[in-house]
């Protein structure tokens, strides 16, 4: 059975977390708005006095920075006892995730507002959980996707255009690995088979990223909203996150959860950026064309995306380093099992070194 899914609403647009405040009192009366302390102290303040002077109820729960079922549970009871009507999550990507998993916890609406676009995670049913360590442990999923994602690009303009750059890391894998799937039959996050919209929209999300990116990346660099920049927000966030759910995750995303078997400066870098990594793995482990792979590799270097293993911090990294990454990439129930081969830890591990050399040499 093939299924797709998307959120109720998405909304994008410059200043619209000022213009379109009213829009909330369709959902409910009492929110509770989930933020970490940096992001509210930048525009979580001024957004949650907006809607005090629309009339709502706004009660303001930090978060503590880890999507974890401690994290869930915490706010969860608080929300209870506030007898909150929608949970309104605004930040980057384990807030998003987070938020999801509290709403569908407490049985209430959800309105996602992402301040970055460097990952996929607003529009959909389903969220990371992490211990409170930060490693990985598994998807948490859900029986609907977001009421409305609503996302103002001038705030995105206004972030650091390296997360920028990281969203686009994270959006390549999503035709890269919603391809394989489809062609091996494999399933999509929903447990069923990827349509032909769902491929068609992760397409898009790749020819989108290719010709927008670099004057995107201007754009945020100077904090303005272009046409282009609008382009690569709504590829970071609607069309990877429709893509990638719809169409499914493999190697890719895989291989970045392996990497949270170590410890050290990798984790430094953003979830977009080792995913990046994870696809170039991904296309070495297909033999994909050597051409598609040097297409990639030539806009990684472009755009500044992790092409070596030293970009990763993880020169130093041992064999049994590398290997214990492959391990935890193929154990049970990851998405690389999807695929149309059966990928062993020894595959991965050749994979990643391979690129490493040849990267190198290119």
């Amino acid at each position: 059975m093939k299924i797709f899914t998307s959120p109720s609403k998405y909304m994008q647009g410059s200043n619209i977390l000022e213009t379109e405040i009213e829009i909330f009192k369709e959902y409910g009366q009492k929110l509770a708005l989930l933020s970490d302390d940096n992001v509210y102290h930048i525009i979580g303040s001024n957004f949650h006095k907006h809607l005090e002077n629309q009339g709502l109820e706004v009660t303001y729960i930090p978060f503590n920075g880890e999507a974890s079922n401690q994290e869930i549970n915490r706010v969860s009871d608080i929300c209870r006892k506030e007898k909150t009507e929608i949970i309104v999550g605004l930040g980057g990507g384990k807030t998003i995730d987070s938020a999801k998993a509290i709403a569908d916890e407490i049985n209430q609406d959800v309105i996602i507002i992402p301040t970055i676009a460097s990952t996929d995670a607003p529009t959909s049913a389903l969220s990371v959980i992490y211990s409170e360590a930060g490693v990985f442990e598994g998807y948490r999923f859900y029986k609907k996707n977001p009421d409305l994602v609503l996302i103002d690009t001038q705030v995105v303009a206004n972030a650091p255009s390296h997360l920028l750059v990281a969203g686009i890391g994270d959006a390549l894998a999503t035709y890269i690995e919603g391809r394989s799937i489809y062609e091996g039959n494999g399933d999509n996050m929903l447990g069923g088979k990827a349509t032909l919209a769902a491929l068609a929209i992760a397409e898009k999300c790749q020819d989108t990223l290719f010709e927008n990116a670099k004057q995107a990346i201007s754009a945020c660099e100077r904090q303005v909203t272009t046409e282009a920049l609008e382009q690569v927000v709504e590829a970071n966030t609607l069309l990877s996150g429709v893509g990638f759910e719809s169409c499914g995750l493999a190697a890719a995303h895989s291989i970045h959860n392996g990497f949270t078997a170590l410890s050290g400066d990798i984790h430094q870098l953003s979830h977009g950026e080792k995913v990046a990594y994870g696809t170039l793995t991904q296309l070495v482990l297909e033999n994909r064309s050597k051409e598609e792979l040097d297409r990639y590799l030539n806009f990684y270097k472009e755009i500044g995306l992790p092409t070596r293993l030293n970009d990763l911090h993880l020169d130093q990294a041992s064999k049994d380093n590398l290997m214990s990454v492959a391990e935890l990439a193929t154990q049970e129930g990851e998405t690389i099992h999807q695929m149309q081969k059966n990928y062993t830890a020894q595959d991965v591990y050749n994979a990643i070194v391979t690129l490493d050399s040849y990267s190198a040499s290119f």
